[in-house]
């Protein structure tokens, strides 16, 4: 069964403050073929497509493609500031193991 992804409140206040849903803009998740691991998220602005998952809270939206919907289901996306930098990051417990970088994974 897919449970779709979750979004915390850290995420959603982040595309707040940089104004994504001011501009019409979503938070596009996707996974791609290729990275260190085997497959690699791609989380960039964008606008939502008509087949798109939308998830929406506190006024702004994350997007996830129907091909990359299976590979996140039950994932839960977050926003994360750490010494070594701000990034949005994803905790998906499909992958069997992940890189350093955080953005490359294998299932």
């Amino acid at each position: 069964m897919q449970l779709p992804p979750k979004v915390t409140h850290r995420a959603f206040a982040r595309l707040a403050e940089i104004g994504a849903g001011d501009q019409g803009q979503a938070l596009r998740v996707a996974v791609e073929g290729g990275g260190c691991s085997g497959f690699q998220y791609e989380i960039r602005l964008d606008q939502p497509a008509a087949d798109d998952l939308i998830l929406e809270g506190e006024g702004q939206k994350v997007v996830v493609d129907s091909v990359s919907l299976p590979f996140l289901s039950g994932a839960t996306i977050d926003f994360s500031e750490e010494l070594i930098g701000a990034r949005f990051v994803i905790d998906n417990p499909n992958a069997s193991s992940s890189c350093g970088c955080g953005t490359s994974f294998s299932m």
